[in-house]
């Protein structure tokens, strides 16, 4: 076994998502080839409507692909129970509103469940794993606090605290920028780099600040209505398919700034 096969956590093979309706396929994207490694944070970026979130949803096992393969850790995704998925994978949605009434605490530690026996009964490693979720995201000052008596960026970090509690080797996140100010967006997507390097997990995070991921990440997942490609943002700057992104008329790519810029 290679040294990259030995630390590559995703990979996919020809895969096409999109859904199925009345017997009749829908494709959204197909021939997706994405290798993604332990230790990365990687941005999945594209316009709105582009298929990012169907693309979450399957590689997480919510929706089915329409067609290809899916691996985690070089199994088929199709051969994990629930069970054992929940703990090489954690996911975290932009919907929050469930969980507004319980305690910082509560929350966190329900992201033991997968370890946890049928009553729920924490161990001493669970215990452990929650408080050092905590501190890694800076939340510890806040576990007596309700969740409806925090900040959106606030709330964002503790969401990522019961990810990481989970203790999984992936981490998935659904626009976690969203409803933040550009200090908070900055905070959040600076967390997660920091958190991918230091623990070796894979993050894979959806976003609409592609300015910031181009920054930030390891590597992006960029979509556009033709193809899907996975690189370094320097690659892919150099190759050109941020200029693809959007209408030239009213939005560039400038590659000496690595930003957008309004076409005036």
């Amino acid at each position: 076994m290679t040294d990259c096969k030995k630390h590559r956590i995703i990979k996919t093979e020809n895969l096409t998502i999109g859904y199925t309706s009345k017997q009749v396929n829908k494709a959204v994207a197909s021939s997706i080839n994405i290798n993604l490694n332990a230790g990365e944070l990687i941005g999945l970026i594209g316009g709105n409507g582009i298929g990012k979130s169907t693309l979450l949803r399957t590689l997480t096992q919510v929706q089915p692909p329409l067609d290809g393969k899916i691996f985690i850790k070089e199994k088929p995704i199709s051969h994990y129970t629930s069970i054992n998925l929940a703990k090489v994978m954690s996911l975290v949605l932009t919907d929050k509103t469930a969980s507004k009434n319980l305690s910082v605490l509560e929350l966190v530690t329900l992201g033991r469940y997968p370890y946890t026996n049928w009553v729920g009964r924490l161990t001493q490693k669970d215990k452990d794993a929650v408080n050092q979720a905590l501190k890694l995201t800076d939340v510890e000052d806040l576990k007596l606090k309700k969740c409806f008596e925090l900040s959106d960026g606030q709330l964002q970090r503790v969401m990522l605290a019961r990810a990481l509690a989970q203790d999984t080797d992936i981490i998935i996140l659904d626009e976690p920028t969203t409803h933040l100010d550009m200090y908070h967006k900055a905070h959040i997507l600076k967390l997660l780099k920091a958190l991918a390097k230091n623990t070796n997990k894979t993050i894979l995070f959806s976003s609409h600040e592609i300015d910031l991921a181009i920054q930030l990440c390891n590597k992006l997942v960029v979509m556009t209505d033709k193809e899907v490609v996975c690189d370094t943002p320097s690659n892919l700057i150099n190759t050109g398919v941020f200029e693809t992104l959007f209408p030239k008329n009213l939005i560039y790519f400038d590659k000496t700034s690595k930003s957008f810029k309004v076409n005036k």
